[in-house]
């Protein structure tokens, strides 16, 4: 499994500079048999994943937003067909999204082992003031965690895509979360 950072690319861009931050790989697995598949249960599992983190810490639940599906599923497609794994260019103001990217290989992984990569980086959460929310004194450590449970975050969609090798999943939030000077909540 390879896990990106889960800032939004506003904060990346604030923190590093561009819109990619360092990789981290971890060995592949092989499975005897495929997960389960599908879109509805890709967004059962999502909201009950991302709502039961955000309960976890006191923040209000977020809501399904089909048009940020949309633009997950495009981008999942995008980085299935060019074998790119890195954020999208967004452009910076109003329709920024905030993006968790996720990738591994290829039905390896159910659901919600996926999400759940992004939820056990809480270990090294601290609500300090972004980007120093990470124990590690490594914003990477934790940002895809602190989005999903981003206070002033509301709605989020996410969709899969695969090639040959690989499975990539994208959530998409708005409004988006990890803004620099700001608590997670």
């Amino acid at each position: 499994m390879r896990v990106w950072s889960g800032l939004t690319v506003a904060a990346a861009l604030m923190i590093a500079g561009c819109a990619q931050g360092p990789e981290r790989v971890v060995e592949r697995r092989e499975t005897q048999a495929p997960a389960p598949r599908g879109t509805a249960l890709l967004k059962t599992v999502m909201m009950e994943g991302h709502n039961a983190a955000r309960a976890a810490v006191g923040v209000p639940p977020l809501v399904w937003s089909d048009t940020l599906a949309t633009t997950a599923r495009s981008y999942a497609e995008e980085m299935a067909r060019t074998r790119k794994f890195e954020h999208a260019a967004q452009p910076q103001g109003p329709g920024r999204e905030g993006e968790n990217l996720w990738t591994g290989t290829r039905a390896a992984y159910a659901y919600p082992e996926m999400i759940g990569h992004w939820v056990a980086e809480k270990r090294d959460f601290v609500n300090g003031v972004t980007p120093a929310f990470s124990r590690t004194s490594k914003w990477e450590d934790v940002a895809h965690y602190t989005q999903i449970v981003w206070r002033n975050s509301t709605a989020v969609g996410c969709a899969t895509a695969s090639n040959d090798r690989d499975d990539y999943l994208v959530c998409r939030y708005s409004p988006p979360g990890n803004v620099v000077g700001e608590r997670t909540f």
